[in-house]
């Protein structure tokens, strides 16, 4: 009989953030795939859980998964974790999950923590709705994709690091424009947890005098007006509705 594949969220920076059932998982499970295992063996080692731990991450899960998966129909169940909060949410996972998926394997996803979502609703901004984007892209399509979510309606989400963090809010000035409601979230869970808010311009002054450290998420304010292209499906419509 088949073993399960767990997805298990990890603390994005306090401890006592790891659920009951993360732990009691983690526990039981015959092996934990980690991102980077000196990280988890710290969390690990505060939870008393002594399990085989193996490395998983990026550059190695293309060949990594095939035997994963492999082991898991043999009957092991096999926990992945990431080095911070949700596996697959700008984290490895998503090939391991769906090999499993595809192969019929059990992929159960436990729910806990993620950066994302306390900085979305701690921004102030409207959280009904939102586009998450993760990281932008570091060179190529980076101001291609800019320039298309110049238009989005809906409030967005980037993830970035300290060091890119003053030039991607001056990349977004440029064009969302200065106006543009935001909040900078860092160390979020962490004792030095921070939210910065304001316009786009206001925030770039604020973080070019002191340089942010820690995590970063950015929560931008969507578009108060959405930007009509040459083929906006309204536009169409009426087109076609005048020719009748």
């Amino acid at each position: 009989m088949a073993g399960k594949l767990y997805i298990v969220p990890t603390p994005v920076g306090n401890l006592e953030d790891m659920t009951v059932r993360a732990v009691n998982v983690l526990k039981a499970a015959d092996l934990i795939l980690a991102e980077d295992t000196r990280t988890s063996s710290v969390l690990l080692k505060h939870y008393d859980i002594h399990r085989p731990l193996k490395s998983h991450h990026k550059w190695n899960e293309h060949e990594t998964v095939a035997a994963i998966k492999e082991k898991i129909l043999e009957g092991a169940d096999v926990a992945l974790v990431s080095d911070a909060g949700t596996p697959g949410i700008s984290d490895p996972g998503f090939l391991l999950v769906r090999a499993c998926a595809e192969e019929g394997i059990v992929v159960e996803t436990l729910p806990g923590a993620t950066a994302c979502i306390p900085a979305l609703v701690s921004s102030g901004l409207p959280c009904d709705k939102f586009a998450f984007e993760g990281f932008l892209p570091q060179k190529k399509g980076r101001t291609t994709l800019l320039e298309k979510l110049s238009g989005e309606t809906r409030t967005m989400v980037f993830y970035e690091s300290p060091y890119r963090l003053v030039k991607t809010l001056r990349q977004m000035i440029e064009y969302f424009g200065p106006e543009r409601r935001c909040s900078v979230a860092r160390e979020i869970s962490k004792i030095h947890e921070e939210h910065i808010r304001g316009t786009l311009c206001e925030v770039v002054s604020r973080l070019s005098e002191h340089e942010p450290k820690g995590e970063i998420v950015i929560v931008v304010a969507g578009s108060p007006e959405k930007k009509k292209g040459r083929h906006n499906k309204d536009d169409t419509e009426e087109d076609l509705s005048g020719r009748q």
